[in-house]
């Protein structure tokens, strides 16, 4: 049928859109909403400065000098440092251009949502955002994208048109049924051989997935500046009394019947949701990233600016922290 030459007057016509399916319209009326809503607000916030909002990317390594006073420990150059017994700090110019990729975690358990938002949802306001915010000063953005695989690559482009596929590509994706749980650590091997050059890279994701993602990721962030992106909703924390529920684990399909009205249940059921807290935190700490949680009930100006402010200061104690004291030649 695609030799007919009626196919693509069809396609252009929507005739073979299924039911339902977003239309490129629909993409364009939710980014003109989020440029209102969301982009005009971190514009004042931040005075129309997008690179305020998060450091630390687009570096190229200049030079190497000798540690002074107030400088950024994150800097140090560990190898040098041994190697000369004496510390040095790496020197950076800032490159005009930033590639940024998104790694996108769409698997069954991101379509959760208690009240009206869903975490896909929030994801991709997320994306549309801050691939307009770096694409409009003619950065590029690509996007590596995960159902139950990585089963779409978007390359590294600018321009608001770019952003609008990435956002009707996220939108479009059909709703995949319970299979197996989700590997994260495929989706971040993946993004270690497809994005060979240093870019600030944001996983996007719930982080609900099989063990053996923590290895991939502190292994990428050895060469990108990684930002991750946790979506949660307040509903995985805590469990309400709601009475007797059927709970259908959203990877898989399977079913369980719960009493939420035994508060031993909902005290276990809040201890492992505080474990996994835990866990999540430490695998961010040892791969030496960032994380930025994005709950469903968030106002998503307020969660990006809370971000920045918590890395600049991070940023500022860091500098003013002196050399480590383990190394003998810190301030006490």
């Amino acid at each position: 049928m695609s030799g007919s030459p009626q196919a693509p007057e069809a396609a252009r016509a929507g005739a073979a859109a299924p039911p339902g399916a977003p239309t490129p319209s629909q993409a364009e009326r939710i980014l003109r909403r989020l440029e209102w809503t969301v982009i005009r607000r971190l514009d004042g916030a931040v005075h129309g400065d997008y690179r305020t909002l998060f450091r630390g990317f687009g570096l190229d390594l200049a030079d190497l000098r000798e540690y002074q006073y107030n400088d950024d420990v994150r800097h140090i150059d560990w190898n040098v440092t041994a190697r000369l017994q004496t510390p040095y700090v790496r020197e950076f110019n800032e490159d005009r251009e930033v590639t940024a990729w998104f790694l996108l975690d769409l698997s069954p358990s991101v379509d959760f949502g208690s009240r009206q938002v869903k975490k896909r949802t929030v994801s991709a306001e997320f994306v549309t955002v801050l691939a307009r915010l770096l694409s409009r000063h003619g950065n590029r953005v690509g996007a590596l994208l995960y159902g139950d695989k990585v089963d779409t690559v978007i390359p590294a482009r600018a321009g608001r048109r770019h952003v609008l596929h990435l956002l009707h590509t996220m939108l479009a994706r059909p709703d995949r049924p319970a299979s197996a749980a989700t590997r994260l650590h495929e989706l971040l091997r993946a993004a270690f051989h497809m994005v060979p050059r240093r870019s600030l890279v944001f996983v996007v994701s719930d982080f609900i997935s099989a063990p053996g993602w923590a290895e991939p990721l502190a292994h990428l962030a050895q060469r990108h500046e990684i930002i991750a992106v946790r979506l949660y909703d307040p509903l995985e924390m805590e469990l309400p009394d709601l009475g007797m529920l059927v709970v259908q684990d959203a990877e898989t399909g399977e079913q369980l019947f719960v009493d939420t009205n035994d508060r031993r249940f909902r005290k276990r059921f809040a201890e492992a949701a505080l474990r996994r807290e835990t866990e999540l935190r430490e695998a961010f700490g040892e791969a030496g990233i960032d994380a930025l949680e994005l709950s469903t009930a968030d106002d998503l100006v307020d969660a990006i600016l809370r971000f920045a402010d918590l890395r600049k200061r991070r940023s500022q104690l860091a500098a003013g922290g002196g050399f480590p004291a383990h190394l003998g030649t810190g301030r006490r």
